[in-house]
């Protein structure tokens, strides 16, 4: 099945919600019930969330947005979940052995671990969902994970080479599954975490076809809650607990109600009326709040950056980001603690790396920015030296250049600052800019087809690696297409030869960030920090910085 079929109709959906501004009809053929925002009453537990974002697709080898796998990762469980101190436990693993070299790892899966219809969660499920993942059909953007897994023979099945029955695993039998790698890889169960290695159920899957993981009724769930409301696109969603999940009687919530409000005022508005318990804070909303109960800084792991077209795929997207110096010149051009401190106002911090911090602890015991060095700090007077260094070398004296960037929360006010600060501190640098919804606008990145985008990247696991495999040669988030010979066999070294001297894999990834900064390749913007308000009453809530977001199993109301 090809992604863009998925895709396709999802995009009609969309384009028809832009233009009447109505909320999304169901989709033909179902009669599931929008989601209602209610308050708890007596036993029954309700917690109720305000989310910016629709959802658009729930099948685990196709979702890449936060939202999406938030949402998976309370609905599907894989083989381990994060606990609230950020290590991995055992989820549908009951236990595992790993060989002496770190290749091959058995699972034992549950014997009470049941799929919402009374079928067995089996290893055959693992099998088929891997497969799917890898799979050249299904297009995956996150087949990626496979190959940072070191699952044997990824590579070459996601190119194309070998068929997906030579992935590296197998089911021993209905509850053993075993797993064979190409090298270790020390973070592997940290990886299991993730919800792109969620189990799928063959047969339901294919009864549901096209459809699978695109409406509630086209979902079949083994974690703590089911999806019990959705339509694709619609502006609101629910979950309900699972009696079927294998812990239930340690699940306290018996609903969650998600309502996508894009407006922050609008947002604090139902918060302030009791319709929203959890929600985030956005600008100034963080000095108005910042002293009330509930007020919850929250760490993030992810970075905001622009993207420069280095390589675009016609003079339509040409504006000069070719060259470095200009690149530089901008990076060095706008006041990126003006953007924290003064619009954003969450605790996000200014971004002079491509690795942020508290992402990973090295084997010397300390973060990598530590020992990392610091790139492309604001500095206007030599991006002025850039800039003329550049225009001499394009033969201009004035380039115009197209900024498109997200059209939600805070992103415009971000996009604006820029446009001003580059424009004054870089005399005949002419800034456009072009709001997208966030789904057009990374489609318009991967498709090449943009000249600098404001853009951002999520940690997927606890390694400087979830961000340093983009920019080898050829990978999809590498959206301005650099190359480089060196870099790539740094990443190829620190993925290979080096994987068991763990000392110089580390120094093989700070020299592989130094060569993205130095070539600036992107030009950093800001880690960004969140502030929520939680309201008092409600307890369990689990934030992380890496994977996934937010997890809710353990929540529970006293309201």
């Amino acid at each position: 099945m090809k992604v863009w079929k998925r895709i396709l109709p999802i995009l009609l959906l969309v384009s028809l919600l832009a233009g009447c501004g109505a909320p999304a009809a169901a989709p033909s053929g179902t009669e599931q019930p929008a989601a209602s925002v209610v308050p708890a009453q007596g036993d029954y537990k309700v917690l109720n969330v305000g989310r910016m974002s629709e959802l658009f697709d729930m099948d685990s080898t196709i979702a890449t947005e936060a939202d999406c796998l938030e949402v998976i990762s309370a609905i599907i469980e894989p083989l381990f979940v994060t606990a609230a101190n950020g290590t991995p436990v055992n989820a549908l693993c009951e236990s595992y052995e790993v060989n002496d070299d770190g290749t091959a790892y058995t699972f034992h899966i549950r014997a009470n671990a049941n799929w919402m219809n009374g079928v067995p969660v089996t290893a055959h499920d693992f099998v088929y969902a891997w497969r799917r993942l890898v799979d050249p059909e299904t297009a995956s953007e996150y087949s990626f994970m496979m190959e940072v897994a070191a699952v044997k023979n990824a590579t070459p099945i996601i190119s194309g080479e070998k068929p997906v029955e030579e992935l590296g695993v197998s089911a021993a039998d209905d509850k053993t599954l075993v797993v064979e790698l190409d090298r270790p890889v020390t973070f592997f169960i940290n990886l299991m975490t993730f919800p792109s290695f969620c189990p799928i159920n063959q047969a339901y899957a294919e009864e549901k076809g096209a459809q699978y993981a695109l409406g509630a009724d086209n979902l079949l769930c083994c974690g703590p809650f089911y999806m019990s409301a959705w339509d694709v696109g619609g502006n609101t969603y629910q979950l309900k607990k699972n009696p079927e999940y294998y812990d239930a009687e340690n699940v306290r919530l018996d609903e969650i109600n998600f309502q996508i409000i894009k407006d922050p005022q609008q947002t604090m508005l139902a918060y302030e009326n009791g319709t929203l318990d959890y929600v985030r804070l956005s600008g100034d909303q963080v000095t108005k709040y910042k002293n009330e109960p509930g007020f919850t800084r929250i760490g993030e792991g992810y970075l905001w950056y622009l993207s420069p077209n280095l390589n675009p795929k016609s003079a339509a997207y040409s504006c000069g980001l070719e060259n470095e110096n200009l690149r530089k010149a901008i990076a060095l051009s706008y006041d990126k603690s003006v953007i924290c401190d003064d619009i954003l106002q969450d605790g996000s911090a200014p971004a002079d790396f491509a690795i942020p911090y508290q992402l990973a602890t090295g084997p010397d015991g300390k973060d990598f920015r530590e020992t990392a060095g610091l790139y492309l700090q604001t500095d206007k007077a030599k991006a002025q030296e850039y800039w003329e260094a550049a225009k001499a070398e394009l033969g201009v004296s004035e380039v115009s250049i197209e900024l498109l960037y997200d059209d939600s929360d805070s992103t415009p006010l971000i996009a604006q600052f820029l446009q001003s600060e580059i424009e004054n501190n870089l005399p005949g640098v002419h800034i456009s800019l072009k709001a997208q919804p966030k789904k057009s606008r990374t489609e318009l990145m991967q498709n090449r087809e943009y000249q600098l985008g404001l853009t951002r990247w999520g940690p997927d696991y606890a390694d400087p690696m979830t961000y340093l495999d983009m920019w080898t040669t050829g990978s999809t988030y590498n959206y301005g297409e650099w190359s480089n010979a060196a870099y790539d066999k740094l990443i190829d070294d620190a993925n290979g030869s080096l994987a068991n001297d763990p000392a110089a894999r580390w120094e093989a990834l700070k020299q592989a960030e130094a060569l993205v900064m130095e070539n600036a390749v992107i030009l950093p913007v800001y880690q960004k920090g969140t502030a929520a308000m939680v309201r008092p009453g409600v307890s369990g809530l689990a934030f992380f910085p890496v994977g996934v977001g937010t997890i809710y199993k353990d929540v529970d109301v006293n309201f």
